[in-house]
């Protein structure tokens, strides 16, 4: 389980929008307000099992190096 918190600058890293990431949030029923205002653990958004959540929980991992 990944402990380090993942932005909204990360996503912004792999050009993910905003509103494409508040549906994915929405869908997930993870709080979206939380994320855009601080970020969310990184194991919330491995649990989705999402591919596109996976790719920015790792630009999060690396920029924890």
């Amino acid at each position: 389980m990944s402990d380090f918190i993942v932005t909204m600058r990360d996503a912004r890293s792999l050009r993910y929008c905003a509103s494409g990431t508040l549906r994915f949030l929405k869908r997930y029923n993870l709080d979206y307000r939380r994320f855009f205002k601080h970020g969310l653990p990184a194991y919330q958004l491995e649990s989705t099992g999402d591919a596109m959540a996976l790719r920015v929980v790792e630009v999060a991992r690396g920029r924890q190096q």
